[in-house]
């Protein structure tokens, strides 16, 4: 009897589904992408509608004939791969390599949580693959192949002293790199203004005790100078309505006359009640940035946890089950059914105080690039709480759940309600001022805040003001303290500012952030430090290139703008063609200039032009006279500095000199820099663990005839042997995306 067959990306995700759907289905994963552009060459023909020429990736082939002679046998086919662009472009991937017969078997399904239920809904409710989120995808790989492919060999040429460094520009990359150096920039050129505050603690009759801070002079508010270097007009203008300490002289010279009043008193008591409402749900982003500050986690990772989360965990006698909906997502959309689960909990856990009249629901602030397939990020069932799966989670894993779970309960429940109270004390022409806040109702806060930082300040804030302050009661002077101060430059960007700032200007999406910040990072172009990011001077000198020559191209404006219309296309809006030739027309003018004004290096066989090319082994140098003349060189022939190897930064442990890498026959080792004075090699790992005995660490290897491949560093007690590098056991149930030149 045939079956049908359900298709997904991983194969943790069809083990799951495969205990929801029984035996009359076959689940089968494609293991992410099974079709892409070609790796050597540009794949794109651009002068026929900038055509995609895509090819089988290596390694895929017994996947994809495993998946036509199911395809064969199968009644219905259903493509059930992530409900986004990368997953509807690995659908059209699985129509691409199927016959005409087979075809007309298929079937979309969306899956926007992995649990019984939904599984078994979306069976019942097939759609067709959606052509315009497919050409959308298409466009956007086609524009990022582009750039990566012919702005990358040009920074080879321009950077070449970099050689061992895996360069290359991205329409996205490289505007999250150009936003750090910026931003490195106007650190290194800030100038600090010195500033001081004068803070008192007084006491009322009954030893109740304000911290506040001089407010006032002179019916003048105190102000920081707004320039480091103020001219005698920048002066005068800012004194008529403000008051500066600048100088430690001036405030001391104010502490001695405060020293000498005793008439404090309190001359304003100001009492404002407030509001505050929940956080929204999580999208994407929002679980990326919340993530890193609360739980000191790289996107990258809360990614792999989330798609681990959302493929299913074994809750023993439950059964495997997906804990959290789609974790892709740019939508703050709630089904209904699910709020009203959540109101029950909440009137059930909390109490009617804790429960709004109303459900909320909320909106995306960049509510025209939202992408509304499926909903925001959140437990698949209330039943599943923090305290019942934990036994079932890791700690990593858990401390992810508890997060999504405590801010979806959140996102419906009550207000919280504020009272905060100033209170003014005065003597003379001085003012002191002092603000706390009470929470009259904690509201969600009962259960999540965002705020980590403690609301004590050097204000002069303390948060706490006592009860019962009356106008014109006496105050008593008890402490006086200047403090210096200096302007400080603007912060670094961290991992979770950055994508921040990227999300408000409409550059990258959901699926992309997590892969840009390992990008750039792992390009060397940045590096962190107390977990800002710092660029690096191959980062520096890159974005510098960039800037100057392709400025008009890696900016916010325009990366935005082609966001946008590539966001157009897949609603339908816009055609792919017209959004390509508004991107590439300027873009080819633009590398023709710079490539006319750049040095050419030379054949030294017969004169011509030398270009680079990606070969089997990486990018090299090859004569434009081919095959007339078949002249390669390496990229390192070319460098300033004669290509000195790179160094590893550690010392040799047999003569104390310094170690480098190099290259030998078998493939990337770590040598001393005496050599051959001095013969001590090590093997470079790749800090994965070996799958098959856990022991040694999987290195780099190439074969007689120079292809590589991995093996154990235990070798010959372990004979672990692969074509392809294998990944941390974490990430092995992570879906590829295509999008590497992002």
């Amino acid at each position: 009897m045939s079956k049908d067959l359900i298709l997904v990306e991983s194969p943790s995700k069809a083990k799951t589904i495969n205990k929801y759907v029984g035996k009359s289905y076959i689940v089968e994963a494609t293991v992410g992408h099974i079709r892409n552009l070609p790796k050597t060459k540009l794949g794109i023909d651009l002068e026929n509608g900038f055509e995609p020429k895509f090819v089988n990736i290596r390694g895929k082939g017994d996947v994809i004939k495993k998946i036509r002679s199911l395809a064969g046998k199968s009644n219905k086919i259903y493509i059930a791969t992530d409900p986004d662009r990368e997953g509807e472009a690995i659908a059209q991937d699985v129509v691409d390599i199927l016959t005409d017969a087979q075809k007309e078997k298929i079937e979309r399904v969306l899956f926007n949580e992995i649990t019984k239920k939904a599984v078994n809904e979306a069976l019942n409710h097939t759609i067709k693959i959606d052509d315009h989120l497919v050409t959308s995808q298409r466009a956007r790989r086609v524009m990022d192949r582009i750039i990566g492919y012919q702005v990358s060999p040009f920074l080879w040429r321009a950077v070449i002293e970099a050689y061992g460094s895996s360069l290359s520009a991205g329409r996205v990359q490289s505007v999250a790199l150009r936003l750090i150096c910026e931003r490195e920039d106007d650190i290194e050129k800030f100038i600090t203004t010195e500033y001081w505050s004068i803070v008192a603690v007084f006491k009322t009759e009954k030893g109740q005790e304000i911290k506040a801070k001089l407010y006032e002079v002179n019916g003048k508010q105190i102000k920081i100078p707004p320039k480091p270097q103020m001219t005698e007009d920048d002066w005068e203008e800012f004194l008529k309505t403000n008051f500066a300490i600048s100088k430690a002289e001036l405030a001391n010279k104010i502490v001695e006359t405060l020293r000498s009043k005793n008439n404090y008193a309190i001359s304003d008591v100001t009492k404002k009640e407030s509001r505050r409402n929940p956080y929204p749900p999580f999208i994407t982003s929002s679980l990326q940035v919340e993530s890193s500050r609360k739980l000191r986690y790289r996107p990258r990772r809360t990614m792999m946890l989330a798609q681990q989360l959302y493929e299913g965990i074994d809750l023993g006698s439950e059964g495997t089950t997906g804990l959290i909906t789609y974790m892709r997502t740019d939508s703050m959309r709630l089904s209904e059914d699910v709020v009203s689960e959540a109101r029950n909990f909440i009137l059930e856990k909390y109490g009617q105080n804790y429960l709004p009249e109303k459900a909320k629901s909320y909106e995306s602030k960049n509510k025209k690039n939202v992408q509304d397939a499926h909903e925001a990020i959140r437990p698949t069932s209330l039943k599943f709480t923090p305290e019942f799966v934990k036994e079932f989670l890791d700690e990593a894993q858990f401390k992810l759940y508890e997060l999504i779970w405590k801010r979806f309960i959140a996102c419906q429940m009550e207000s919280a309600r504020l009272e905060t109270t100033t209170v003014s004390i005065s003597a003379d022409e001085y003012v002191f001022r002092s603000s706390g806040t009470t929470i009259l109702f904690d509201g969600f806060l009962t259960l999540y805040d965002e705020d980590l930082e403690d609301s004590n300040d050097q204000n002069g804030n303390s948060g706490l003001i006592p009860a019962g302050l009356e106008l014109n009661q006496k105050m008593n002077l008890e402490e006086l303290t200047p403090n210096q101060h200096f302007t400080k430059p603007p912060p670094r960007y961290t991992e979770s500012s950055l994508i921040k700032e990227l999300e408000s200007n409409g550059i990258g999406r959901p699926s992309t952030y997590a892969m840009i910040m390992g990008t750039i990072i792992d390009r060397k172009y940045v590096e962190q430090q107390d977990r800002k990011l710092i660029p690096t001077e191959l980062g520096r000198k890159v974005n510098t290139i960039l800037v100057k020559n392709f400025g008009n191209i890696f900016n916010v404006n325009f990366t935005a703008q082609m966001e946008g219309e590539l966001d157009l296309i897949a609603d339908g809006e816009i055609g792919y063609l017209k959004v390509l030739n508004d991107f590439y027309e300027p873009f080819s003018k633009t590398l023709a200039e710079v490539e006319s004004n750049l040095e050419k290096i030379k054949c030294d066989k017969c004169g011509s032009d030398m270009e680079i090319k990606m070969g089997r082994f990486g990018k090299f140098l090859a004569c434009t006279n081919y095959p007339e003349c078949k002249n390669i060189k390496s990229l390192k022939d070319f460098s300033p500095n004669g290509g000195s190897p790179e160094e590893t930064g550690e010392i040799c442990p047999k003569c104390g000199s310094k170690t480098v890498f190099r290259e030998g026959k078998f493939g990337r080792f770590i040598g001393c820099e005496k050599y051959p004075d001095c013969d001590f090699t090590k093997v470079v790992t790749l800090g994965l663990k070996c799958p098959k005995c856990s022991d040694g660490e999987v290195i780099t290897r190439r074969t007689k005839r120079g292809k590589i491949f991995y093996g154990c560093n235990k070798y010959p007690d372990c004979d672990f042997a692969s074509w392809t590098m294998p990944k941390p056991k974490e990430e092995e149930a992570a879906a590829e995306t295509s999008e590497e030149e992002y």
